[in-house]
């Protein structure tokens, strides 16, 4: 299970379009606007994925 931070998470919209995202690439993840966090549950080539696919939507991450 790995982590990742998103401070520019701002509001329900934004864990809609992460949501949506994330979704659409059939990872298993859990998205908390309170703590401003993704924890995404796979492998390293699924974390990668998910990095990629949130700074496509212009959200910086850094794994806690």
């Amino acid at each position: 299970m790995t982590v990742l931070k998103a401070e520019d998470m701002h509001c329900e919209k934004c864990v809609e379009r992460i949501t949506k995202a994330l979704s659409g690439a059939q990872l298993d993840f859990k998205v908390s606007l309170e703590d401003k966090t993704v924890t995404i549950d796979g492998c390293e080539k699924c974390v990668a994925k998910a990095k990629e696919l949130m700074d496509d939507l212009g959200f910086e991450t850094t794994e806690v």
